[in-house]
């Protein structure tokens, strides 16, 4: 038996209301260029709108403009999705609320996750949004899932309750040692000042 191995999200698709809903909000609230649109090859009674998100990834909404938009919250049983998470800059974040805010989008605000800072709002339809942003930049040739994977070793090395930034800093240390050579025998941290 072997796996089917992923190599990363290829899209996400919703069901959205009507056209126009959707491409206010996701290109025009979250800036996601509107790249395609096509029938449902489905159901063709319905649009499939293709967004990109700013990673090559795509976002697709089925739409139907007998369909209108009802801002209750998404279910969230068992098999239902919570929240999607967007990535942001952090100067995007820190100016997420107030833009938020001029639309009249109520949101919940920073919030402390520890390795990032999250926003969280709904679209149009209910769906719960977060605007997320990491703390830190993983060291070149790596990831933000390597530096996360290394700082939860260490988390749960001292025992502590969730990932927070002295773990990030110590990971990222680590994968620097173990990734790139030194002439030095010995790469220990060291005091280089020298009082006289």
């Amino acid at each position: 038996m072997r796996k089917l191995q992923a190599q990363g999200v290829h899209h996400i698709t919703l069901v959205g209301a009507d056209r126009q809903t959707s491409i206010d909000f996701w290109e025009g609230v979250l800036g996601m260029p509107f790249i395609f649109e096509q029938p449902n090859l489905d159901s063709p009674s319905e649009s499939h709108l293709y967004f990109d998100p700013g990673d090559g990834r795509l976002i697709t909404i089925f739409t139907n403009e007998e369909r209108k938009p009802d801002p209750r919250r998404t279910p969230t049983e068992p098999g239902c999705v919570h929240h999607i998470a967007f990535n942001v800059s952090r100067v995007t974040f820190l100016q997420a609320v107030e833009r938020l805010n001029e639309r009249g989008i109520r949101n919940t605000g920073p919030k402390d996750r520890g390795f990032m800072d999250s926003i969280y709002f709904n679209d149009p339809l209910g769906l719960t949004i977060e605007l997320a942003s990491y703390r830190f930049e993983p060291p070149h040739g790596f990831t933000h899932a390597d530096v996360l994977m290394e700082a939860h070793k260490i988390r749960v090395a001292r025992d502590d309750y969730a990932i927070a930034e002295i773990h990030l800093a110590d990971a990222i240390e680590k994968l620097v040692e173990r990734s790139r050579a030194s002439l030095s025998e010995d790469r220990s941290p060291k005091k280089a000042y020298r009082l006289p």
